[in-house]
């Protein structure tokens, strides 16, 4: 598998905790994903950062990442984003879209999104895969935790799309479009401490209640996200390894 060369389309600012623990959310990515021999990138794209056209077809695959932006905005770099994985999509190119990269990537296959109706999701929450071939040569479980934290979600897919994953709160948790794309609304990425840090954050900023803060901070300490789990899914997938 040697040479093989990803790239992580980073969407957000990194907090500096994030920077300092982990080396950014590229540094997050990175520990989950990298594996002997491959060559990993960032582009800012929230920043305009983009690669170029000559360079695109260089990537085995991209990984697009959550944002403080809403995927149905429509800032130039949004835009932007959305005319690149149209271009990603036509040369088949795997692309694996977390959180606000689920819904961009929704968006671009000709989707829709928008605010949730149930309101903010922070915390731990149970996913039901459902019966897809993809997770067959993985042997996972009917259920998994992930960690999440948005307002935003995947109202509708377009036809060719498949659902994988649903739960009580959203009913689009992940989809997979053709072999070379797939999207996953929660945080595989994050561990508990990165969460905990993101609440503080919001609250900071009065994009939550204290209340809503306390009430996921008390239940995360009975959970655990499934982070081997997911890690596993999310390589298998970026590197072709699913049957």
């Amino acid at each position: 598998m040697g040479g093989r060369k990803f790239a992580v389309l980073l969407c957000a600012e990194d907090s500096d905790y994030v920077k300092k623990i982990y080396g950014g959310y590229f540094g997050v990515f990175v520990q989950m994903l990298e594996e002997e021999g491959e060559t990993w990138d960032m582009f800012k794209v929230s920043r305009g950062e983009f690669p170029e056209d000559n360079e695109i077809g260089g990537y085995d695959g991209f990984v697009i990442t959550g944002s403080c932006n809403d995927a149905h905005g429509n800032d130039p770099w949004i835009c932007k984003l959305l005319v690149l994985l149209k271009k990603l999509d036509a040369m088949k190119k795997k692309v694996l879209g977390i959180c606000f990269g689920h819904q961009i990537l929704g968006r671009a296959l000709g989707g829709k999104t928008g605010r949730a109706t149930s309101g903010w999701n922070i915390g731990i929450t149970q996913v039901e895969l459902q019966s897809s071939r993809i997770f067959t040569s993985l042997k996972m479980p009917a259920f998994l935790s992930i960690i999440e934290c948005h307002q935003d979600e995947v109202w509708e897919l377009p036809p060719k799309a498949e659902i994988v994953a649903r739960s009580n709160i959203t009913g689009i948790e992940m989809f997979k479009y053709g072999d070379h794309m797939m999207g996953i609304q929660g945080h595989p990425e994050y561990t508990k401490d990165i969460l905990l840090h993101l609440i503080e954050r919001l609250l900071n900023h009065n994009l939550i209640e204290e209340s809503l803060a306390e009430e996921v901070k008390s239940k995360l300490e009975a959970k655990e996200p499934d982070r081997e789990a997911w890690k596993k899914l999310c390589t298998s997938f970026l590197k072709g390894k699913l049957l």
